[in-house]
This record gives C-alpha cells, sequence and structure tokens, in this order.
C-alpha cells in the first residue's frame, strides 16, 4: 500500500513562511519523482512544484518561483515544500503526489491527504 502523509501546513500572515512535509512509503520514494499541487476552494487543482527522484532536477509554477522551494531527503523517504514570502492567493489545500516527471496532476496516481494552508492578509 502506497501512502503519502502530509503535515506542516497552517494559519500564516502574509510575508511569513511555512514548510511542508510529506513523508512516503518506502517503495513509492524510490522509483517516483514528486509533486506538491494545491486546490483553493472553487478552483481546480494546479500544480505547484516538482523534484525528480535525484532530486537533481526542480520545476516550479510561475507564481511560485522564487519563493517556494522544492527539496527531497530520499534517506528519509520524506520531500519538503519550503514557502517564503506567502502571500493570500497561496490560500489552499496542499496535496503531496507521487509518479512520473509532469505538471498535470492528471498524470499522478499517489496522493496524500492535504493539508491547509491559510495566508491572511
Amino acid at each position: 500500500q502506497v501512502q503519502l502523509i502530509e503535515s506542516g501546513g497552517g494559519l500564516v500572515q502574509a510575508g511569513g513562511s511555512l514548510r511542508l512535509s510529506c513523508a512516503a512509503s518506502a517503495r513509492t520514494f524510490s522509483s517516483d519523482s514528486m509533486a506538491w499541487f494545491r486546490q483553493a476552494p472553487g478552483k481546480e487543482r494546479e500544480f505547484v512544484a516538482l523534484i525528480n527522484r535525484s532530486g537533481r532536477s526542480t520545476a516550479y509554477a510561475d507564481s511560485v518561483k522564487g519563493r517556494f522551494t522544492i527539496s527531497r531527503n530520499n534517506a528519509e523517504n520524506t520531500v519538503y515544500l519550503q514557502m517564503n514570502n506567502l502571500k493570500p492567493e497561496d490560500t489552499a489545500v496542499y496535496y503531496c503526489a507521487a509518479g512520473p516527471i509532469s505538471t498535470s496532476w492528471t498524470q499522478y496516481v499517489y496522493w496524500g491527504q492535504g493539508t491547509q494552508v491559510t495566508v491572511s492578509s
């Protein structure tokens, strides 16, 4: 059974920072690229960031480039999303996903349960 468990969400003021974590089962982590997506109320799920298996290649949505950093620790089967200079428009449920390298959420099979991030103005 593949499991992805996110943590680290919460309420923060605009300009603040949060660090999301996603703990994955070993079978998932050793073979898959990892990504973060987010979904705000009434909106479609959107790509945030991805990282390949080795961690040497990353990609970001334009809206978060320069503010968010994705990283992974393969020894601990964990992927992180460091979010700095948060804005109210970053408010959403953030999901961790495992699968092929893709910015399309439809390509990912394994998902976590999501963690809420709320940024107040």
